[in-house]
């Protein structure tokens, strides 16, 4: 491994985007709680990024597959919302599926169900096995 190497693997992507978003969710999950429902989470999550003018999409429709993204923030960075008592791994394959889609580097993935959020960055899979999600 050489010099390159080690700087491109430390390389977060969109790190001061995905630290905000990640703050805004923080802070909806402690006004609303862990027992509501993923549409008012989203409202929440929307007012805040309408308070700092942060461009998104809301309910965004995949073209001819059906599927609506619950974010898309600043064309650079999916969020995706659940209300649930497990992340499964359908719900990692869905973020995936939509980050080639769209062609979108970086996806967050916070279940508000939780006691202690953990929003989870999913990062688009440049490999061979990304034709697994498409």
């Amino acid at each position: 491994m050489n010099a390159n190497d080690t700087n491109n693997t430390n390389k977060l992507i969109h790190p001061e985007l995905s630290y905000v978003i990640t703050g805004i969710c923080f802070n909806a999950h402690n006004d609303l709680g862990r027992y509501c429902r993923e549409k008012q989470y989203g409202d929440e999550i929307e007012k805040r990024l309408k308070q700092i003018k942060l461009p998104y999409t809301r309910e965004l429709q995949i073209k001819d597959s059906g599927n609506v993204i619950d974010f898309l923030i600043d064309s650079k960075l999916i969020l995706e919302i659940k209300a649930k008592r497990i992340l499964t791994k359908e719900d990692y394959f869905q973020i995936q599926r939509y980050l080639q889609t769209l062609n979108i580097k970086l996806g967050l993935l916070v279940n508000f169900r939780d006691k202690y959020i953990k929003p989870v960055r999913v990062v688009k899979i440049e490999t061979a096995a990304k034709h697994k999600f498409v």
